[in-house]
């Protein structure tokens, strides 16, 4: 039990380091610091947001929930998290100095051979049950797999090619599209389902995997028209949106029977996660519903507000919520914790008005009306929310592992 409190304070540390990043850059917009590259930290800021807040919370969810406790116990799992957090470390330090140069690229790679580790511990120790929330994480591992494929691609696209080569930056999309909806997205959604005690209609589940599958493979698209012209792009991504509105539909329907003796038996903190977890990914849905029009999925790609506005809804709005929701359901953090319950409210209100700012913004700018007044300013103190909430949100895990110890 201590060791797993260790990796979930080694999570939260991971989480707390991204966003003093996320808010530097906004500072810095605002106060330059000749120290300080703009680029070098949102390199910073996003590795370590993916790769050692999303990634290691995953793993320390997945080890948990789906390793039987004789196999998890292994000390492979315990060199492996700690393994991964000093390349997650490694990046911290060389991404703020160098930006993408040899050592934060050695520290990526040493991750990503790591994770290849990882995938084939999960792979030989689930047991050999066929439920729903296992078949889900299986082929979220696959995506992750998938994602890197393009990863070994860009030393040779930069040398061969260049950095503004319409490969390379396909390459990168490609990451990008198949870590966020393929691995990240679908191993939140079967640990949610764990969640459930696999008492759901295999009918409806079948569907739903089978079309989720088809979506993510048919919406990689969407990024990729952005550097190739071609109509056919535009139909494939159309069609790949359709049908993922259609999977999350059966997702409803499969969990329908379930939802009200689900929400009996969480708290309100618990509930409150859930609710803006849930509210996200229909958000979600209904913006890539929207990029079927080609005039609004080519402003997608122009406006940055409504880029970082929509990685945002993804990363702290569905995967951040799902994941806090299943912390605090599990009992994992202490929902009895008045500073959890002030630091959870805190990130969630510094999400929101974050979000509707980027957004609004995003607005503005599609319509020619220049900056919203104060707007620089107003990220950056709602920022301060974000780290504030997560400051907290770390003392109360501190308090719950020391309480646990003297116990």
């Amino acid at each position: 039990m201590n060791s797993q409190k260790t990796w979930i304070l080694c999570c939260f540390f991971n989480f707390l380091i991204a966003c003093v990043f996320g808010l530097l850059m906004r500072f810095i917009y605002l106060f330059p610091l000749d120290f300080l590259n703009y680029s070098f930290l949102l390199h910073a800021h996003s590795h370590v947001a993916m790769l050692g807040w999303v990634y290691m919370i995953v793993y320390v969810l997945v080890v948990h929930f789906f390793i039987p406790k004789e196999k998890r116990q292994k000390p492979i799992y315990n060199r492996l998290f700690w393994l991964t957090e000093f390349s997650v470390i490694g990046m911290m330090i060389a991404f703020p100095i160098q930006g993408y140069a040899l050592f934060s690229i050695i520290f990526s790679t040493i991750h990503i051979l790591l994770s290849y580790v990882f995938c084939r511990l999960v792979w030989k120790d689930c047991s050999k049950d066929k439920s729903p929330s296992k078949r889900l994480l299986l082929v979220s591992i696959l995506f992750m797999i998938l994602s890197t494929c393009s990863v070994w691609c860009l030393g040779p696209a930069v040398s061969m090619l260049g950095k503004q080569s319409t490969f390379y930056q396909i390459a990168i999309q490609f990451f990008l599209h198949f870590q966020f909806n393929g691995w990240f997205v679908l191993a939140i959604l079967a640990l949610f389902l764990k969640q459930f005690q696999n008492k759901i209609d295999e009918v409806k589940f079948k569907k739903f995997y089978l079309l989720i599958i088809i979506s993510t493979l048919l919406t990689v698209t969407f990024p990729i028209r952005w550097f190739v012209e071609n109509n056919v792009l535009n139909y494939i991504n159309g069609l790949g949106v359709l049908i993922q509105l259609v999977a999350f539909l059966y997702f409803y329907k499969m969990l329908k029977p379930q939802i009200s003796h689900f929400k009996s038996n969480l708290d309100k903190t618990t509930k409150m996660v859930y609710s803006l977890a849930l509210c996200s990914l229909i958000l979600k849905i209904g913006i890539q519903l929207l990029t079927i029009f080609p005039n609004l999925a080519e402003v997608s790609h122009q406006i940055r507000n409504f880029v970082i506005g929509f990685i945002h809804l993804t990363t702290l709005g569905i995967i951040t919520g799902f994941l806090f929701g299943i912390l605090l359901q599990n009992k994992i953090l202490s929902v009895n914790s008045s500073i959890l319950k002030i630091g959870v409210k805190c990130f969630i209100f510094g999400y929101i008005f974050t979000e509707i700012l980027l957004f609004l913004q995003g607005w503005f700018l599609f319509f020619e009306e220049g900056t919203i007044p104060g707007y620089f300013q107003s990220i950056l103190i709602l920022s301060i929310l974000l780290v504030l909430g997560l400051v907290l949100m770390m003392v109360s895990v501190i308090n719950f592992r020391s309480n646990n110890s003297r116990k």
